[in-house]
């Protein structure tokens, strides 16, 4: 595991933050950290990125340790935040040289590295315009080139999307899955439920400062259960009666109630219904989402 920790705990006065908290990240994967705000999403980032000491217990990055070896953690990983810590003041290739120059590359080395990661996020065009010119989705492309000029081993990525438009987020979501393609390990913070769906191998849902779910998207959708059929009612009385025929929840005029997914299934069901005087105005069947899996483990 290129990311290890094991029972990190943090609590600022007596507000505890982590309770425990045991994460591993295999090379050149991608893990998802989900959860409500206070959850600890970001204070378990800031730990691994050596800003935040833990109270107890202990992680490593690439074999280094983050409290012991901090210098060399910082060698190998970098962090992107919740919004674009770019130099509205430069262009976009006067920030990526920079950050090389910062980064002890020779002069000649940082502009070679800038110019191949405009290209990479196709910037090239707007590489010679002040960044306060460019639009969200720009900024944030920058943002995560930046992050890139020293090549790191692993990327912390905390709510890299927020504030973009759907088109900007695809966008971004294309260049993460190519620098997991090229072998970088990603831990992702996010409240983008489709976000994690799409990008990460594996997932870990906090709540309270605790794990309380981790595994594959498939996986965490099946631990709440299998296809659904949510069956829509014109008033909310024929849905409540309907939700104590078939031991359903209610949701206002919606009843939703667990399915093996079969037409059989449907069919008895609807027939169900009909012979109790119910008729449903609408009838859907689906399987689990995230939303299901965050709104059932996070209740």
């Amino acid at each position: 595991m290129i990311i290890e920790a094991t029972g990190l705990r943090k609590s600022f006065g007596a507000t505890v933050v982590l309770q425990g908290v045991e994460l591993g990240v295999p090379e050149g994967s991608v893990l998802a950290l989900l959860g409500p705000n206070g959850a600890g999403k970001t204070t378990i980032v800031r730990i691994l990125t050596t800003l935040t000491r833990p109270d107890t217990g202990h992680a490593t990055i690439a074999g280094y340790d983050v409290v012991r070896e901090a210098t060399k953690v910082r060698g190998v990983i970098s962090l992107t935040g919740q919004y674009a810590a770019v130099d509205d003041n430069q262009t976009g290739l006067e920030n990526l040289v920079m950050v090389g120059r910062l980064m002890h590359l020779g002069r000649a080395t940082a502009r070679r590295r800038a110019h191949e990661l405009l290209e990479q996020f196709d910037l090239t065009g707007a590489m010679n315009r002040r960044a306060k010119t460019y639009s969200g989705g720009m900024s944030r492309r920058l943002d995560l080139a930046m992050s890139l000029v020293a090549r790191p081993r692993v990327i912390f990525l905390d709510e890299p999307t927020t504030g973009l438009d759907p088109a900007s987020r695809l966008t971004m979501w294309d260049a993460i899955g190519d620098l997991v393609r090229d072998g970088t390990t990603i831990l992702l913070t996010t409240q983008y439920l489709e976000e994690a769906d799409r990008l990460a191998d594996r997932i870990v849902l906090l709540d309270q400062g605790r794990i309380t779910a981790s595994g594959t998207a498939d996986a965490l959708k099946t631990q709440v259960g299998g296809e659904r059929i949510e069956l829509y009612f014109a008033a909310e009385p024929e849905a409540r009666k309907a939700a104590e025929l078939l031991g359903g929840l209610t949701d206002g005029p919606t009843v939703n109630l667990p399915s093996d997914g079969s037409a059989e299934h449907l069919h008895r069901v609807l027939d169900q219904l009909r012979d109790h005087g119910l008729r449903p105005a609408r009838v859907s069947s689906h399987r689990p989402t995230l939303d299901d899996v965050f709104l059932t483990l996070t209740a």
